[in-house]
């Protein structure tokens, strides 16, 4: 009997979620970021960084092959041992939770700045916080409908960007390879932050109905992904001039300040609310991740008490801390660091350790 067949996803459920996990307001400042590392060649590294996020999803999905029933939590324990298992469990729920209290404290500062300047912080993270906790308590077979809804509502919005071709000028594209590829491959480490979220296969795999679809599932959501990141960095990378487009921390949201319809004229104010659902599927997925490696650790089912106090928690440090644009970067640069080994090494040890694992149970059945 399968162990988790009473919250099944579905496989669309599956890429949607890993899909939206990834997409978070990491995108806002790509375009820059890559222009700083890689010039106009900034657009290649995205490819070699799908590469690596595809390479590592496929390697998570291998691990969880051999045990077709466990999630990340139930793996750690089989080849650990309980101990050492749940104490392993510890980085792994403080991950997620540093992620999802990042990604909400993005979502607050955007809404601060552009809509509610006068609110406090709190305030808006628990507006943000209260909607969401709806999805966060009801399980993982909710969060991938409402992935899924989310995906369908939003999109339009990338197709709205094409908008500003008219005003481009691809010739800011050329030459290609300007520098060689030595700046392509360290604007590497810039897309690793943006590919971040399809670790959540560690904890998806288990939930989905056809498991012989997932390999075929994690390359298209990580090319789901790449191909709104490099639509949007290729539009922003002719949009601006090669010196002009580092002048502008968010080119993405400046952008947007351009296009100008009939009828509405702030069209980026409406674009930027709908990219706050888009921001929900990602903290949602990783609270998921959190809240469910915690019921592990403490034994629980059920997700409800910990998404309250996880929430609770984000609230009393968004009131203590008052977090600036600078301390979010400082936050997500922390994350960049752990989530290297978590997402794209540790698939690859787990890989060879269970494995090993493995043929060694084979070899001594008892």
């Amino acid at each position: 009997m399968k162990k988790y067949a009473f919250n099944e996803i579905t496989y669309m459920q599956f890429i949607l979620i890993i899909h939206g996990t990834q997409i978070g307001t990491g995108v806002f400042s790509l375009p820059k970021n890559l222009a700083e590392k890689a010039g106009t060649d900034g657009w290649m590294s995205l490819l070699l960084g799908w590469g690596f996020a595809v390479a590592a999803s496929i390697a998570i999905v291998q691990i969880f092959k051999k045990f077709p029933n466990d999630t990340l939590a139930d793996l750690l324990i089989r080849l650990f041992g309980k101990f050492i298992g749940k104490a392993l469990l510890i980085p792994v729920i403080l991950y997620f939770a540093f992620g999802v209290w990042s990604v909400l404290t993005s979502g607050v500062l955007y809404v601060k700045h552009w809509f509610l300047p006068q609110t406090s912080d709190y305030v808006v993270m628990i507006l943000l916080i209260v909607p969401g906790y709806l999805v966060a308590r009801s399980g993982l077979r909710i969060l991938g409908r409402y992935s899924e809804l989310v995906f369908y509502m939003t999109l339009w919005m990338p197709f709205t960007l094409l908008i500003v071709l008219k005003d481009s000028h691809w010739i800011h594209l050329l030459p290609l390879f300007k520098d060689g590829w030595r700046p392509i491959v360290q604007g590497v480490e810039e897309t690793a932050f943006s590919f971040f979220g399809f670790e959540i296969v560690y904890f998806l795999y288990p939930f989905l109905q056809k498991k012989q679809l997932a390999v075929r599932g994690v390359v298209i959501a990580n090319t789901l992904t790449l191909i709104y990141y490099l639509g949007v960095t290729l539009i922003c990378f002719a949009f601006y001039s090669p010196d002009d487009i580092t002048n502008y921390n968010q080119p993405l949201l400046s952008l947007l300040k351009v296009i100008e319809l009939r009828f509405l004229e702030r069209f980026d104010m409406i674009y930027l609310v709908f990219y706050l659902f888009v921001v929900s599927t990602t903290w949602l997925s990783m609270t998921f991740g959190a809240v469910f490696s915690t019921g592990h650790l403490f034994g629980k089912e059920g997700p409800a008490p910990f998404a309250v106090i996880l929430f609770l928690l984000i609230v009393a440090l968004t009131v203590a801390l008052h977090p600036s644009w600078n301390q979010l970067q400082q936050s997500q640069q922390l994350i960049s660091k752990f989530g290297i080994g978590f997402a794209y090494i540790l698939p690859w040890f787990l890989l060879l350790y269970s494995r090993i694992y493995d043929r060694l149970r084979r070899r001594d059945p008892q």
